[in-house]
């Protein structure tokens, strides 16, 4: 069963810190494909300054030499908040039970995955990839009903993920960077150079609509 990688965020601006995550991610669980879906109104953010149009072209423009790596719409094409649970069920239908889809998750935003919409569902329709992030030590504990989640289905063996298209959840290690979107907006607002935090092509962009700025 093939698996397909599922990177949602609001990736405002995407950087090196996610794609070295996905690809990552993508060789040591053996990904045929992984998506980046941006989203338009995040439930739990306050809505970004910047446009959705624009962060899609931000990621289209970083993953483009990247064949294993694909832009993923959806939740830009979709009215109201950009609901997890909405995208993998879209995903689902189109794709069918014949592959098996990975939420990547942080391990800040399992912490909180009982405030989700619908959050007991999600594991119907995918597998979730959970990767820490930098400063992971300074997370909440886990509440009893995400640890009880956790501890029901959660596997060490990577070959599992693909015997069935959805309902583990698995640690996975990376190499982690200590880059964040908040810091390149603060670099841009404050005069100073964000390059070499993120491919250069956004970078360019970046300057050429003034974003951020």
């Amino acid at each position: 069963m093939h698996l397909i990688g599922l990177l949602g965020g609001t990736f405002n601006p995407i950087h090196y810190g996610h794609l070295r995550m996905a690809q990552e991610l993508a060789d040591a669980l053996k990904f045929s494909e992984v998506r980046f879906i941006p989203s338009a109104n995040p439930p739990h953010k306050t809505t970004p300054e910047v446009n959705a149009k624009h962060r899609a072209t931000m990621v289209d423009l970083a993953i483009s030499n990247n064949q294993t790596f694909a832009l993923d719409t959806r939740e830009l094409e979709r009215a109201g908040a950009s609901y997890t649970i909405d995208t993998l069920i879209s995903l689902r239908e189109e794709l069918g039970n014949d592959v098996a889809l990975c939420l990547i998750m942080g391990s800040d935003a399992f912490v909180h995955l009982n405030t989700w919409a619908r959050w007991q569902e999600l594991l119907n329709y995918c597998h979730i990839i959970l990767v820490q992030r930098p400063n992971a030590s300074k997370q909440p504990k886990l509440t009893d009903e995400l640890a009880l989640l956790l501890q029901d289905n959660y596997t060490e063996n990577i070959a599992d993920l693909s015997e069935k298209s959805a309902g583990y959840i698995h640690m996975q290690a990376i190499t982690p960077l200590d880059i964040s979107s908040t810091g390149i907006r603060n670099a841009l607002k404050n005069k100073l150079s964000p390059r070499y935090l993120a491919p250069e092509k956004v970078i360019d962009y970046l300057f050429k609509h003034k974003l951020y700025q």
